[in-house]
């Protein structure tokens, strides 16, 4: 039996093709229950691999299952047939996903980007806060409803964290996500804390944001994280982004792990905060000589300042590929192209 058989039994009319991987796609369709639209991802048991089969598959639907918030991509209906196909009915993104809309729009005022940011990260407290991290955070991973609303969607990489006995959470070894938004610590294959490495990934959706360009070049991922490690992040001038906002970026795209900023941080900085006004923060200067981005020139071999007119510079992100969980470093990440597949990296010198 078909797709189209298998949803019409269902109560779901087939419609038009959101987007297709090697063996998963995701289709739209109209729930006569629910009356309206609905997205609905496929998932062919027969031709996905052994690992996402074993690991990321069950974490996901597990996940799924039991999320409920409102900056959340809502899932109705999870099920199986008997020849190997999941299907996971879903709320549907209707006006499409974040990267879509920057690349249409350009970049946002602070005023419309602080307001979306705030939903994103309402959605990332609620998830870190019951020990559920997402580690593919990205703008296409971001879809907006009817009203432009924010909703996380794609728990595809999403597990559940481990603690050791004495409650410390245990780091992860598989290296997954999109290289354009993973952080220096994962590109290097080090054991990393997942709750931070998200935080660094909301570093880089809010610089795309107010910025309408990537904060790293991700095509030279050698030089991409020599100038993360250097704490080197460039803002175009003609943005006029407020020192606030900036800030805030700065201090989430932290290389340092243990001084990048937590959720709790995030949503208390002063930026966040709709009602109050946008001052001057006070020039700092951090151990090592860093600066505060307020004050110091960044050299400019970094990236050139992107055209404001060429949205389309912010392009879909290479996703990574899941490594198996091994001591052993990941040293090469190969960028290939954005699909549902997840697949081993070969190993070679960073």
């Amino acid at each position: 039996m078909d797709d189209a058989a298998v949803l019409k039994k269902r109560g779901y009319i087939m419609a038009g093709n959101l987007g297709e991987g090697s063996y998963a796609k995701v289709k739209s369709a109209y729930s006569e229950r629910l009356k309206f639209d609905v997205a609905v991802k496929i998932i062919d048991r027969k031709k996905a691999p052994h690992d996402f089969l074993e690991r990321f598959l069950p974490r996901e639907i597990d996940i799924l299952a039991k999320v409920n918030h409102r900056a959340i991509v809502k899932t109705y209906e999870i099920f199986e047939t008997s020849d190997g196909k999941v299907y996971i009915v879903m709320e549907l993104g209707v006006q499409g996903d974040l990267l879509e809309f920057i690349k249409g729009k350009g970049a946002m005022p602070e005023e419309i980007a602080r307001k979306m940011f705030r939903q994103l990260c309402s959605a990332i407290k609620y998830c870190h806060d019951a020990d559920i991290v997402h580690r593919d955070l990205k703008c296409e991973n971001l879809l907006l409803d009817k009203d432009f609303h924010i909703k996380l969607s794609d728990f595809g990489f999403s597990r559940r964290l481990a603690h050791d006995e004495d409650g410390k959470v245990v780091y992860s070894k598989t290296f997954c996500g999109s290289a354009a938004y993973a952080a220096p610590e994962v590109l290097q294959g080090i054991p990393y804390d997942p709750k931070i490495y998200d935080m660094w990934s909301l570093g880089v959706i809010l610089y795309i944001m107010v910025c309408g360009s990537m904060p790293y070049d991700d095509s030279n991922i050698r030089k991409m994280l020599r100038l993360q490690k250097e704490h080197r992040v460039h803002f175009p001038k003609s943005k006029n982004l407020t020192t606030d906002c900036k800030d805030l970026i700065y201090r989430l795209l932290q290389p340092d792990v243990t001084r990048r900023l937590r959720i709790e941080d995030v949503l208390s900085h002063v930026w966040m905060q709709a009602n109050k006004s946008r001052g001057v923060s006070t020039t700092t200067v951090g151990r090592n000589g860093e600066c505060s981005r307020t004050v110091c020139a960044l050299k400019s071999d970094h990236k050139p300042e992107l055209d404001p007119k060429h949205p389309s510079e912010v392009k879909p992100a290479a996703r990574l590929e899941a490594v198996a969980e091994t001591e052993e470093r990941a040293q090469e990440i190969r960028q290939e192209p954005i699909e549902e597949e997840v697949t081993h990296v070969e190993n070679a010198e960073v």
